[in-house]
Parts: C-alpha cells; structure tokens; sequence
C-alpha cells in the first residue's frame, strides 16, 4: 500500500472513529463551522465584523478542544478570546462615541480621550512653537493655554491643533503657552492610524468633526470682524492655528 493510501485510510479511520460518539460529531461540527468562519474572516475589509468572525471562530475551536479534546488548541483559542472581545468591545464603543459626538454636534473631542495619554504642564510652559512639526492632536483638560501670535487663550475642554494635525506641510502656525498649570491629553499620528484603520467610520466622522469645527470657528469670527472687534489678518491666523 502506498504511503498515500495509508494517510487516508488513517485520517478516514479517525474521522469515523470521531463521529462515532455524540461528542464527536459535535466537535466535528465546531471545527468546521470555525474554520469556515476563519476563511470568511479573509474576505472582511473592515475590523469590527473581523473581530466578530474572530470572537465566533475562537468559541467553535475551543468546543472542539475540550471534546476532542485537544489541550494546545484549548490554550490557544481560550487565550485568544478575551483579546478578541476586548478589542471588539473596544472598537464598537468608539464608534458609538464618534457617531454621538456627530450627532450632536460635540466639538470638544472628549471622546477621543480613552485614546489619549496626558501630560501636565506648568504656567509659563510652551506646549509647541509656531513651526513645530505637527505630530500630535491634542485636548485640553484643564487649565487655559494661550495661542501666542494671535493672543487667544483657549479654555479647557477643548480639541485643538487639528488643523496642522491635517494640513499638507504639517507645521504649527502658532505657538501654545500654558497660561496657567494645564492637564493636556494627547494622541500621536500613529494611534490615530490605527484607529482609522481598524474603523474607517472612525476618520469619516472625524473629517467631519473637524469640519463643523472649522465652520463654527470661521461664524464666530466673522461676527467679531462685523463687529469690529477683530480685524481680517486675526481670522485667517485663528483658524489656521486652531
């Protein structure tokens, strides 16, 4: 008999010998249902429904390594599922988050914050200089920060340096100073990535967020030019700065 021969016969041997029992076939019908979702998983673009077939396809081969049983695979896939579920869980409360905050039309980026690391910083202290790389969006917590060239203290609770976080040659227009002690919470460009990435709805409703910014920051100092309260130069500055 050749060698071939003989792999079937043992691998037919021991699919029948699997089958043979109730818990057989129930393994049986777990490994298959969990390969055929981890095929499936190759044909999914985005992460929240990969995580989902991820989530399924570890349950299908953990019940058929406890019933085959198979101690490796049990280890694997019973590590591999609490990631899996957190990161599902993690992404689908991002995207309730974001889809919120567009709604309602939240400016403040305060659902970026379990994404952010902080930073504390004292009076006096320059966060970043007219010129600076743009490498980092970022939210202020607590204190005021004041953009130095055009004399504009922010207060707390707000996104900012989106816009060179953007812009094509990704350079600060402006320098921010901390007017008093300040909690500045921050996200680097390569966390960003990923979160666009892992959820592109993510960027949409961010490219959106920026934009109603922008337009309620253009209102607001049109209204001061009408009331001469700001002159033209002080626009184009402030919402390139912000």
């Amino acid at each position: 008999m050749a060698w071939h021969e003989i792999l079937v016969s043992t691998a037919w041997v021991t699919i029948t010998h699997a089958l043979a029992t109730t818990e057989g076939r129930i393994a049986a019908v777990s490994v298959a249902i969990a390969g055929a979702l981890v095929v499936a998983s190759s044909f999914v673009r985005t992460m929240i429904p990969l995580r989902c077939l991820a989530v399924a396809s570890n349950v299908g081969f953990l019940v058929y390594g406890a019933l085959y049983p198979s101690l490796i695979m049990l280890m694997l896939h019973a590590t591999l599922l609490p990631i899996n579920i957190f990161r599902t869980v993690q992404m689908v409360r991002l995207t309730r988050r974001v889809s919120a905050a567009a709604q309602t039309s939240d400016l403040s980026g305060v659902w970026l914050r379990p994404y952010m690391r902080s930073r504390r910083l004292r009076a006096g202290q320059v966060l970043f200089r007219k010129g600076d790389e743009a490498d980092h969006l970022f939210f202020l917590a607590s204190g005021q920060i004041e953009f130095v060239e055009i004399g504009q203290v922010m207060d707390a609770g707000r996104l900012f340096g989106e816009i060179a976080f953007f812009a094509p040659d990704k350079r600060r227009s402006a320098t921010a100073r901390c007017v008093t002690d300040c909690l500045v919470l921050r996200i680097d460009e390569l966390t960003f990535k990923q979160l666009y990435f892992q959820n592109p709805a993510f960027g949409f409703e961010v490219v959106s967020l920026i934009a109603g910014r922008l337009m309620a920051d253009r209102q607001r100092l049109e209204a001061l030019v009408a009331a001469g309260q700001a002159p033209p130069v002080v626009v184009a500055a402030d919402q390139a700065a912000a």
